[in-house]
């Protein structure tokens, strides 16, 4: 392995673009970064415009490639992880039909239920359907409406004529290699929740004519289905010119978020944990065994891995709830407040919520605030302030957005140390979440496991994609990992806050029994 060989990684997010430079070695020489605008519509849904995504990409890598054009020279590669679930109508020409319906957007849920219904149904589908849709996929759409299979289903029924143009249904992963490219594939963690591909083989994954059926999609509409380490081509000559690459750059397919952090967090051994903590926020680890657990809204699902699924625990909402904290509520642009100019409010909110002791002086927050995924798939649930009183402040409040991340997180441990059939003693964590220190000991406290803080955590899905290059390209393997990621620090859980996390987290599970029949009936 030459350290001095590297990767032009790119992790596209919900909230933004980050470009980083890695070498095969997982050393990160630089990144930049780019926001993205998130466009909520009138109906309730939740858009990004692609064009956006791609002057974002373009406009931070030119920015990284000018910094480090000592080593411009070395790229190998370049490699995505981006968001999932989002769905992408594309002409002939690779030409957006309309924005991209991204993972939070709910408008597809009464087509998918249209579309699944039968005599005798689970939640909206049809049983026949649902043990279909489990025996060949190891899961089943969202009946929330919330992945490609239910948003291909809307724009069929609702947006007749887009879908007459449509070439190809595209996820943000698929768009970007096309953009790089000219190749219209998915990868197998990609096309995953268009619930249409046979995945009973890890190292087999296809298309099966009855499940696209049961779907209702047109066949010529979906792309060719690769795996994560396919070297899909070299870049596209106006691409390179514009970056200042040379032509000979490759371009690897990658994968979704969840894949890439698993493999940048080192987590690559059977039964590795690692938490990630973004916008959203998930659990994963890789098993050698396809499973489901229907109940807890579980799966074992294809990865990047050679003869391997990735099990996740999907939270909607994570670090999305602070950023709402951030600019709806403390930072909100109204004539309480006309400016407010903040350099990094995150470590702000850190060093408020250190001063604050274990359990937020009484007061707990459910972070549901655009429904849930796991352990209970809810649209309906909403986030809420529980116990405040006059004897309360906002130093209270914010500590208690952070424990109610990791009383979710907690929530989600128990189906899946069931689902691994052991107990989860330690966890790795990264993403923008894990920069925190204080956020990272609420997670150990809380969940009473050991956390391994990843260095660069902000940089894990970039890293992630860098080493699945890198493996694609034969100059790394995946059992090489272990020994090159590193951690910055380890939190043990302290003995001292047992009792009263214990106590919060079973009022937390019980609000929800409690107010799931009230959140229904408000926004059903």
């Amino acid at each position: 392995m030459a350290s001095n060989k590297s990767i032009l990684a790119v992790d596209l997010g919900t909230s933004g673009v980050k470009v980083a430079l890695i070498t095969v070695t997982g050393q990160v020489l630089g990144w930049e970064s780019q926001p993205l605008r998130l466009i909520l519509t009138s109906d309730g849904g939740t858009e990004q415009a692609p064009d956006e995504w791609w002057q974002a990409f373009m406009g931070a890598a030119k920015r990284l490639i000018n910094e480090q054009k000592k080593n411009a020279g070395s790229i190998l590669a370049v490699c995505c992880s981006t968001q999932g679930e989002g769905t992408l109508p594309v002409d002939k020409n690779g030409k957006p039909l309309s924005n991209c319906i991204l993972w939070m957007d709910m408008r597809g849920a009464d087509n998918l239920k249209k579309q699944l219904r039968g005599l005798l149904n689970i939640n909206g589908a049809a049983l026949s359907k649902v043990l279909q849709f489990i025996r060949l996929t190891g899961g089943m759409p969202s009946m929330t409406g919330k992945d490609p299979a239910g948003h291909m289903l809307y724009i069929r029924d609702e947006l007749p004529a887009i879908y007459e143009k449509t070439h190809q249904f595209l996820n943000v992963l698929d768009y970007m290699n096309l953009r790089l490219t000219g190749r219209y594939t998915a990868t197998v963690d990609s096309i995953l929740t268009s619930w249409v591909t046979d995945n009973r083989d890890p190292d087999n994954i296809h298309y099966d004519d009855a499940l696209i059926r049961t779907l209702g999609i047109d066949k010529e509409k979906l792309p060719e289905i690769v795996s994560c380490t396919t070297v899909l081509g070299t870049l596209l000559p106006e691409v390179a010119a514009e970056l200042g690459l040379d032509t000979n750059v490759k371009v690897v397919a990658g994968s979704i978020d969840n894949t890439a952090a698993a493999i940048g967090a080192g987590a690559v051994e059977d039964y590795a944990m690692h938490l990630y903590i973004g916008t959203s926020s998930w659990m994963a680890a890789h098993v050698p065994y396809k499973k489901t657990d229907i109940t807890s809204s579980l799966a074992s699902v294809p990865c990047a891995l050679p003869g391997r699924y990735l099990l996740t625990a999907l939270q909607a909402t994570a670090g999305g709830n602070l950023t709402f904290l951030r600019d709806k509520v403390l930072y909100h642009q109204d004539e309480l407040l006309q400016e407010a100019d903040v350099p990094d409010i995150f470590k702000v909110l850190d060093q408020i919520a250190e001063r604050v002791p274990a359990g937020s002086h009484g007061v707990i927050y459910t972070p549901w605030i655009w429904g849930e995924r796991a352990p209970v798939d809810d649209r309906n649930v909403r986030a809420g302030l529980f116990n405040l009183s006059l004897n309360n402040n906002r130093e209270d409040i914010i500590r208690a957005f952070l424990e109610g991340i990791a009383f979710n997180t907690r929530w989600m441990l128990a189906p899946v140390e069931k689902f691994l059939k052991r107990k989860v003693e330690t966890i790795n964590i990264v993403g923008g979440g894990a920069q925190s220190n204080v956020w990272c000991q609420i997670f150990a406290d809380v969940m009473n496991v050991e956390i391994k803080q990843a260095d660069d955590p902000i940089c894990a899905n970039a890293r992630g994609a860098a080493w699945i290059a890198a493996a694609g390209l034969g100059e790394i393997n995946f059992a090489d990992i272990p020994d090159l990621v590193n951690f910055q620090h380890s939190y043990q859980p302290k003995t001292i806050n047992r009792s009263i996390y214990d106590e919060r987290f079973k009022i937390f599970c019980s609000v929800y029994k409690q107010m799931k029949g009230i959140y229904k009936n408000l926004n059903d």
